[in-house]
């Protein structure tokens, strides 16, 4: 190529970066001039939708512009990642959603999705635990008598969950994978019926959410652990999991993502509102009743989360023999 020609080449590359990047600043200058619709791909009322729809309100508030939430359940979540994944990476359609956007790649043969490359990752937004709650009948009254009993009885032991590659299954395969016991996984649709047989007798654990606790008080249920990695602020004296089983650690969470290609001081803008949302009162009142812990993040953060958990589910899931669907 000659020199001038190689010249201009130059010039025109440069000035289309040059006009992409005032593009992008352009469109974060005048975002938003509509309403901002964040989609929550699962059913209205669980925890990631009080929380999403506290967090919009205030970022409606902050903005002078509608900021709504929107259900669009369907396939575990499957088909609104989806929506969002191919929406327009303009700030005005965003992500609500659970940790199981790294664990379903590795329960589905197929996901209409990448979890990295489809996504700007905005701010996580909230964190629980589980919590291991067993039946009176048996006779387990902290986690080494567990093992000890489970050891001496394979297989006999059995412990509900919300269904197969639920962070209710996932704890319960992590406490199988690392302390060698064999239990047995009885899944049901939804925490509502799983409690309902747990306390009833015919299963004899979960690894629930705060709902447990209201059981455990009543003793109807034992509380032998908490699953993070420190102990609940909910159960002060109930000691974790990792206490006796070294390494074990399971948590889920909540989080904001844009589509892939949305401009960085867009997602800037939202990562400050969501920020802003977490620390309301209103919002704070909403995580405290529903067991939750606020986790801002920076977006590199929540990148490094994805990047993190979807190598770890991975080989949990294989260890565990949970086959892909």
């Amino acid at each position: 190529m000659k020199p001038r020609s190689a010249l201009r080449s130059v010039a025109v590359v440069g000035w289309s970066v040059v006009a992409t990047v005032a593009a992008g600043t352009a469109m974060a200058q005048a975002w938003p001039v509509k309403p901002v619709r964040v989609v929550n791909p699962f059913s209205p009322g669980g925890s990631l939708d009080l929380v999403s729809r506290s967090v919009a309100k205030v970022m409606s508030s902050e903005l002078g512009q509608a900021v709504f939430v929107e259900n669009r359940p369907g396939a575990g979540g499957n088909l609104g990642i989806e929506f969002v994944a191919k929406a327009p990476p303009d700030g005005y359609t965003l992500l609500a959603v659970q940790s199981s956007i790294t664990i379903n790649p590795s329960l589905q043969k197929q996901v209409p999705y990448d979890p990295v490359k489809d996504f700007e990752p905005v701010s996580k937004m909230s964190a629980y635990v589980f919590f291991l709650a067993v039946h009176p009948s048996t006779q387990a009254r902290s986690v080494p008598q567990l093992i000890a009993l489970a050891r001496a009885r394979p297989g006999q032991l059995t412990y509900a969950s919300v269904g197969i590659g639920s962070g209710t299954h996932l704890a319960g395969a992590l406490f199988e994978s690392l302390t060698g016991v064999k239990m047995t996984h009885v899944p049901y649709k939804g925490s509502g019926p799983s409690l309902i047989d747990v306390v009833g007798g015919h299963v004899s654990m979960t690894f629930g959410s705060t709902s447990v606790l209201p059981y455990v008080q009543a003793k109807k249920l034992v509380l032998l652990g908490v699953s993070g990695t420190k102990r609940s602020q909910f159960v002060p004296d109930v000691p974790t999991i990792a206490e006796f089983v070294p390494g074990y650690e399971i948590s889920a969470w909540n989080a904001m993502f844009a589509p892939a290609g949305t401009p960085a001081p867009i997602v800037a803008r939202l990562n400050q509102l969501v920020h802003q949302g977490l620390a309301h009162p209103e919002t704070r009142a909403v995580m405290e009743a529903q067991g939750l812990d606020a986790t801002p993040s920076t977006p590199q953060e929540l990148g490094e989360l994805v990047r993190t958990e979807l190598v770890k589910w991975s080989k949990m899931i294989r260890s565990a023999g949970i086959r892909p669907e």
